[in-house]
């Protein structure tokens, strides 16, 4: 069995981080699941893989229905936790091709739990309908149908690709996009941003954080002026690129303490949404 860990620990969790949205639960997920695991004689577990993936699926599928109520309930906008990339050498970086995008993650709060375990299972860890189908307890008639209806919730054409990762975000998009804000240039950051960004922050009522999203291009660049201004005559803040979730995220520190994640994503070039997580009880697995 701690063979199995070892071979299977990332794997799940990456499954069961993108079921929920949350990676304490999804490490809680998985510890349980050996756990339930380790009772079970191994000569009883034919294929481990597929016995460890339906444990994962069906206790993350339990877990969000009884959280759809607290999200409804959740104070603003409710995203996803970030998670570290791991290094490039480790098993954990085999399966970290498998993430969906952050953005993408935030629209799956759109889906249903048995859309969301569907979607995920075929669009990111590439299962086929007769795997999912054993995995999930539905034929696989119903699982079509469940991918069907969840890309029709997530405006996704039904024969259209998902990317797993997010399109890199150049350094010299990135530096323009910072000295804009560092200049107080308005035309300049007009021109990244999509005349309908939209700009979502998550403070789940422990910090301030807007309640409703920033919409247009010029509102959000507004907010984004006026929150680099603050941070012109403060010492204490300082922002730093770093990899989480496959992609590149802007840290803001204070007192060198993460105070703030921020997911840019763009789109024909722009800047079309912004994600600002910060919610401290979301925020553990970066500072750890």
């Amino acid at each position: 069995m701690e063979a199995l860990y070892q071979q299977y620990k990332g794997l799940l969790f990456h499954l069961a981080y993108q079921l929920t949205g949350s990676s304490t639960d999804a490490e809680d997920i998985v510890q349980d699941v050996f756990l339930k695991a380790h009772s079970v004689a191994l000569e009883q577990i034919a294929e481990p893989k597929a016995y460890l993936c339906k444990m994962t699926t069906n206790r993350c599928l339990d877990l969000l229905k009884s959280a759809r109520h607290k999200r409804e309930l959740y104070t603003g906008p409710w995203l996803p936790e970030p998670i570290p990339t791991p290094e490039a050498d480790s098993y954990d970086a085999v399966v970290t091709k498998d993430l969906l995008s952050y953005a993408m993650l935030v629209l799956l709060e759109r889906l249903s739990p048995a859309e969301r375990a569907v979607f995920v299972l075929r669009e990111a860890f590439g299962f086929d309908y007769g795997e999912i189908a054993g995995l999930v307890d539905k034929s696989e008639a119903n699982c079509r149908k469940l991918i069907s209806r969840a890309k029709g919730k997530l405006g996704i054409a039904p024969d259209a690709p998902i990317r797993a990762k997010e399109t890199e975000l150049g350094e010299q998009w990135m530096s323009r996009f910072l000295a804009a804000l560092e200049q107080g240039n308005v035309t300049a950051l007009l021109a990244l941003l999509s005349a309908d960004a939209e700009l979502l922050t998550d403070g789940g009522g422990k910090v301030s954080a807007a309640i409703r999203p920033i919409v247009s291009g010029e509102r959000v660049a507004r907010f984004l002026l006026g929150l680099s201004a603050r941070f012109a005559k403060n010492a204490s803040f300082a922002i730093e690129l770093t990899p989480l979730n496959g992609q590149v995220a802007l840290v803001i520190r204070q007192d060198g303490e993460v105070d703030t994640v921020v997911f840019p994503h763009l789109q024909n070039g722009r800047l079309y949404r912004l994600y600002f997580v910060r919610n401290p009880d979301k925020l553990q697995a970066v500072r750890s």
